[in-house]
């Protein structure tokens, strides 16, 4: 059930008498700094997973030769 357009007028009345236009002001800004922040997060996501396999790639592969420098250290 949408509200009516006087319910819409009169609820934002009520919303800048109790908070004023500058703090609106000033939560509009901050919403929109963190959405903005919040997307290049996001985007910032998209592009790490293929670094992070390849990181884990080679990582794995220095563990197999470090354990193969162990094995061949014991077998001496």
């Amino acid at each position: 059930m949408m509200p009516s357009l006087p319910q819409l007028l009169i609820l934002i009345a009520v919303v800048v008498l109790l908070f004023g236009t500058k703090k609106l002001r000033n939560i509009g800004s901050d919403l929109g700094a963190a959405i903005k922040g919040f997307k290049k997060s996001m985007n910032d996501d998209d592009d790490k997973p293929a670094d992070k396999k390849d990181a884990e790639f080679s990582k794995e592969n220095e563990v197999k030769d470090n354990t193969n420098s162990v094995e061949d250290n014991k077998k001496e």
